[in-house]
């Protein structure tokens, strides 16, 4: 049996395609070590989004072939966004790889390690529910991807260069997989895609997502679900409409990017910081409690001091739950290329740091209100810092971004056996919060 090592850069798209693959080399007798010193084959999936993540792969390129030279049995197979958006280059440069596959034919995986050459696909690979998977998030959760690519044409972004258009999966096929994964003990979902909001508008559907959630929300055994990357403005009344169904978390991811007007329309967004405010208070009336999350950029270019201000106070006056900071990432073939970079990388990093600073004092005052309180909780599993600690998560946390619930004394209900128990919230910090067993 040969031994097989499998990791993943970037993003949880990127996860979902690792288990895809993963699954396609179990069903072929395939053996998975967590030690690539030890494997046969290693595998990359890889990132090529911005600059950090394009350097990360670079390095565990160079490693896995330090494995190779040391061992020269070993293969090393590349995948994923990096490998797709600079192949050219990477053949070139890395000689040693003995395959690279892009985003394209990650079910042919096991084609490309015993084989190496096949015909390519055209298209970026959306998988089904029939497409054998291997999870690899704790058995309570998983996240669910309902599309690929991207028709959005963001300055700033690489996406649509690296996946191309958006490719909305069936409805029916998203079913029957959250129903598949309700089988195996999963009990939250996760929807992701480059876009959830546009679900569905490829296929001439009009609100496509709300569509969806009607279907999901039947399923009897799923508890929880959330939905992660959406569009601010295509927020529509039937989606905060279906949002209310209790099995619906009050939860709502949506990058704004940045808030001065003059740089929304540079990085061809639609939305500037006057309008997103509008669009929140629309939520939080509408789904009271909700908890709100965003991404922004700063160092974009054209940002100066009275810009970054700008987002500041917006960042203030919008108080959202949770909130990730980007350093812009000049990069090829987009429209912001063209623009430059003119703002200095340590000047990104003063502005990310100063965003990062208002926002921990944001939410340690929003987390503060729910001391005393007692949320359902998630079990994923014990603390990796101290086994006689479990942790969680709350219905306003999403996995893996998100702060968590740490549960000191857990004593698991006998009237609702599962993952998902009541704790009593006891205390909190910047962005966790400490309970016990209600």
């Amino acid at each position: 049996m040969k031994k097989v090592v499998l990791l993943t850069f970037g993003c949880a798209k990127n996860l979902v395609d690792s288990e895809i693959m993963a699954g396609c080399l179990q069903e072929a007798d395939y053996v998975f070590v967590a030690d690539p010193a030890k494997a046969d084959i290693v595998i990359l999936n890889t990132c090529g989004f911005i600059g950090p993540a394009k350097e990360e792969a670079e390095e565990a390129i160079k490693k896995a072939l330090f494995l190779k030279k040391k061992d020269g049995s070993k293969k090393v197979v590349v995948t994923g966004c990096y490998a797709e958006r600079y192949k050219t280059d990477l053949l070139q440069r890395y000689p040693g790889v003995d395959a690279w596959l892009g985003v394209k034919d990650f079910d042919k995986i096991v084609r490309v390690v015993e084989e190496r050459a096949f015909p390519a696909s055209e298209r970026t690979y959306l998988y089904s529910h029939r497409t054998p998977r291997a999870l690899s998030t704790p058995s309570s959760w998983a996240y669910l991807k309902i599309s690929e690519g991207c028709s959005h044409q963001c300055a700033f972004c690489s996406i649509p260069l690296i996946k191309g258009a958006y490719n909305s999966r069936s409805v029916s096929s998203i079913v029957r997989e959250a129903r598949n994964l309700a089988s195996r003990g999963v009990r939250e979902i996760n929807l992701i895609s480059q876009d959830t909001t546009y679900f569905g508008k490829d296929q001439g559907r009009r609100d496509g997502l709300a569509r969806l959630l009607e279907e999901l929300v039947k399923l009897r055994d799923i508890a929880w679900i959330r939905i992660l990357y959406g569009i601010p403005e295509e927020i529509t009344e039937a989606l905060l409409e279906i949002m209310q169904e209790t099995k619906i978390c009050p939860y709502l991811d949506i990058p704004v990017q940045h808030s001065d007007p003059a740089l929304i329309r540079k990085m061809k967004r639609a939305m500037d910081g006057r309008r997103a405010l509008r669009l929140i208070e629309k939520i939080r009336k509408k789904l009271p409690g909700i908890a709100l999350r965003t991404s922004i950029i700063v160092g974009f270019p054209g940002e100066g001091r009275r810009e970054f201000e700008d987002l500041r106070a917006f960042v203030r006056a919008a108080s959202f739950d949770h909130l990730g900071v980007f350093t812009y990432s000049r990069e090829e073939g987009t429209a912001a290329y063209a623009l430059g970079d003119p703002v200095p990388e340590i000047v990104k990093q003063r502005r990310k740091d100063k965003i990062l600073e208002l926002q921990a004092g944001l939410s340690s005052v929003k987390l503060r209100a729910y001391v005393g309180r007692t949320l359902d909780v998630l079990i994923e599993g014990a603390a990796k810092d101290n086994p006689r600690c479990l942790i969680g998560r709350s219905g306003f946390q999403a996995p893996e971004v998100d702060g968590l619930v740490i549960v000191e004394r857990f004593r698991p209900s006998k009237a609702a056996p599962g993952p998902i128990q009541r704790i009593e919230i006891t205390a909190s910090d910047v962005y966790d919060l400490h309970g016990k067993s209600a």
